[in-house]
C-alpha cells in the first residue's frame, strides 16, 4: 500500500497539472499587465516566463544613493490606458506604485551639432534663429501646408521627411528622433508602421502642419483628456509597475525560470507544456493563450505553425543597444536640466544619445549629483556591443568630458554597462506581412492571441495599450 502511495505521488510530483482561463506566456510589461486586468475582472490567469524574475526589459537598480533602470528608462502618457493602469496600480497597491511625470523642464530637448549641444526649437522664433537647419530649410517649412502629400504607402520615414521639410530637418532633428526611440536608420524604418500618427497626418489632412493644427481643435472627452502625452516613471523606479501588477495577481499565478515552454492547442483548449524551477513537468489547460514574448521565440513556442508560415513573424529584426548608466556626485555647476541630448548620425559620435533622468525624476541621484545614461549601438553600429567594458568606460568618461563639458578632474562614482543583443524591433518595409501573418493566424486558431512588440508600437505606451485591449478582447468573450 506505501509503494503504492509512493509512486502516485512521484508521478504527481512528476508532472503537475493546472487549469486555469488564461494562459499569459512572458511576465514582462505586456504580459502582466494582460493578466493584470483579467484578473482585476476575476478571470483565472497563469503567468508563465522563462527568467528567474519578472519585470521584463524594466529593471530598476540601486547603487548608493542612485536609482537607475538597466531597460527602458520612460513611458509616455500616450493614451488613456496608461492613465488608467497607473491610477488603478496606486489604488491596488495602497501607493506603493505612484505614477510620476516629469517636470516642464525637462521638456527641453537637446540636439548635438559641431562641438556643443543645441536646444531643439519648441517654437516658430526658435525655429528661425536655431543653427541646427539650414536658413533654405527654415523658409522652406512655410511651404508645408501646401505641399503634395505622398503616394508610396511603403515610404521611410527619412523620405517622408526629407520631401515635406529638407534635409536638414532629417539630419538634425529626424534622425536623432529615430535613434532615440527606435536605435534604428529613418531610411529604413516605413512610417506607416514606424510613426503611423505621423504618417496620418498627411494622408488625412495633406499636411503635418494642417493636421496637428486640425487634431487640437477636436473635441475631447474626460477620457481622452487622460493621455497627457507626458513623460513618465514610477515613484522609485519602473519596477514599481511589474511588482504592483505581480502582487495584484498574486505570485503563486506566475512560474518563473519554466524552460521548453511549448504551447500547443487541444481540442477546444490549449495545452501549454514546460519545466519548472524545481525539474517538475508542468501542464496548463486553458481556453486562451496570450503570447508577449520576441518575435524570434515564437517558432519553438508555437511548434505547430508551419516554418514557412511562422517565418514572416520571426524573421523581424531588432536593434541592438548597449545602456551606461553613470553617477556622478558633482555636477561642477553644469546645466543639466533637460530630458537629455540625442546625436545626429552626420556627428560621427560614439554614442547615439545621452539622457538626463535625474533631471525628470526626484531620488534618481544624491543631491548635487546627476544621473546619466548614455545609449550606442543600434543598427547602425550594433558591433559597439562587442567592445571591451575598458573600451566602453573610456569612450562614456571621454564623452562626459568634451559632450557634457565635465572637467578633466571629474570621475564617476559608478559606471554601470548593460548590453541588449535584441533590444528594439525594425518596423521596416516587410511589416505588413509580418501583421498579416499574425492575424492569419490567431483567424485560425481561435483562442491564440500573438502580443508583444512584434506589433502595435515599441514603446511603454504602446505595451500598456495593447495589453488592455487584449484583455479587454478575451473579456468581452467570456
Amino acid at each position: 500500500m506505501r509503494d503504492c502511495r509512493t509512486f502516485a505521488n512521484a508521478m504527481e510530483k512528476t508532472c503537475r497539472q493546472i487549469t486555469t482561463d488564461v494562459t499569459v506566456i512572458g511576465a514582462g510589461l505586456t504580459g502582466l499587465t494582460t493578466a493584470y486586468w483579467l484578473s482585476r475582472r476575476g478571470i483565472a490567469v497563469h503567468v508563465v516566463e522563462k527568467r528567474d524574475r519578472i519585470g521584463g526589459q524594466i529593471q530598476t537598480n540601486h547603487k548608493n544613493e542612485f536609482i537607475f533602470e538597466t531597460g527602458p528608462t520612460t513611458g509616455s502618457v500616450s493614451t488613456a490606458e496608461v492613465a488608467e493602469l497607473m491610477n488603478d496600480l496606486a489604488a491596488t497597491s495602497n501607493g506603493k506604485c505612484l505614477l510620476e511625470v516629469a517636470p516642464d523642464s525637462a521638456k527641453r530637448r537637446l540636439i548635438w551639432k559641431g562641438d556643443r549641444f543645441h536646444d531643439l526649437p519648441s517654437g516658430p522664433l526658435g525655429g528661425l534663429t536655431t543653427p541646427l537647419f539650414r536658413f533654405s530649410d527654415k523658409l522652406r517649412i512655410l511651404g508645408e501646408p501646401w505641399r503634395s502629400k505622398g503616394t508610396d504607402p511603403d515610404e521611410s520615414v527619412g523620405s517622408l521627411a526629407c520631401r515635406r521639410l529638407g534635409r536638414s530637418f532629417v539630419d538634425y532633428a529626424v534622425d536623432p528622433f529615430v535613434s532615440g526611440v527606435y536605435a534604428g536608420n529613418p531610411d529604413t524604418l516605413v512610417t506607416r508602421y514606424a510613426l503611423p500618427k505621423l504618417y496620418n497626418l498627411e494622408q488625412q489632412y495633406g499636411s503635418f502642419i494642417r493636421g496637428a493644427m486640425a487634431k487640437m481643435k477636436e473635441p475631447k472627452s474626460d477620457r481622452d483628456r487622460l493621455a497627457t502625452k507626458k513623460v513618465f516613471s514610477a515613484r522609485g523606479g519602473l519596477s514599481h509597475i511589474p511588482e504592483a501588477e505581480a502582487d495584484a495577481i498574486g505570485r503563486d499565478h506566475i512560474t518563473l525560470a519554466a524552460t521548453g515552454v511549448q504551447v500547443r492547442p487541444a481540442g477546444d483548449n490549449w495545452q501549454t507544456t514546460f519545466t519548472d524551477a524545481e525539474g517538475t513537468t508542468c501542464q496548463l489547460t486553458s481556453r486562451h493563450v496570450v503570447t508577449t514574448c520576441g518575435a524570434y521565440e515564437l517558432p519553438a513556442l508555437l511548434p505547430f505553425i508551419e516554418e514557412e508560415r511562422m517565418k514572416a513573424v520571426s524573421s523581424l529584426h531588432y536593434a541592438p543597444v548597449m545602456e551606461v548608466n553613470v553617477g556622478m556626485t558633482d555636477t561642477y555647476g553644469g546645466d543639466y536640466i533637460a530630458f537629455g541630448g540625442l546625436v545626429p548620425t552626420v556627428e560621427h559620435k560614439p554614442v547615439l544619445g545621452i539622457l538626463f533622468p535625474s533631471a525628470c525624476f526626484t531620488g534618481r541621484a544624491p543631491q548635487g549629483g546627476a544621473l546619466f545614461s548614455f545609449f550606442l549601438g543600434g543598427v547602425r553600429h550594433p558591433d559597439m556591443l562587442d567592445l571591451s567594458d575598458d573600451k566602453v568606460q573610456h569612450i562614456v568618461t571621454e564623452s562626459l568630458h568634451t559632450m557634457l563639458k565635465f572637467p578633466r578632474e571629474a570621475r564617476p562614482a559608478f559606471i554601470d554597462i548593460s548590453r541588449h543583443q535584441k533590444a528594439i524591433p525594425q518596423y521596416t518595409a516587410d511589416s505588413g506581412q509580418r501583421f498579416e501573418a499574425v492575424s492569419a493566424m490567431e483567424r485560425d486558431y481561435p483562442g491564440l492571441t500573438i502580443g508583444g512588440n512584434l506589433r502595435d508600437g515599441i514603446g511603454m505606451g504602446h505595451r500598456i495599450t495593447q495589453a488592455a485591449l487584449i484583455a479587454k478582447c478575451i473579456i468581452n468573450k467570456k
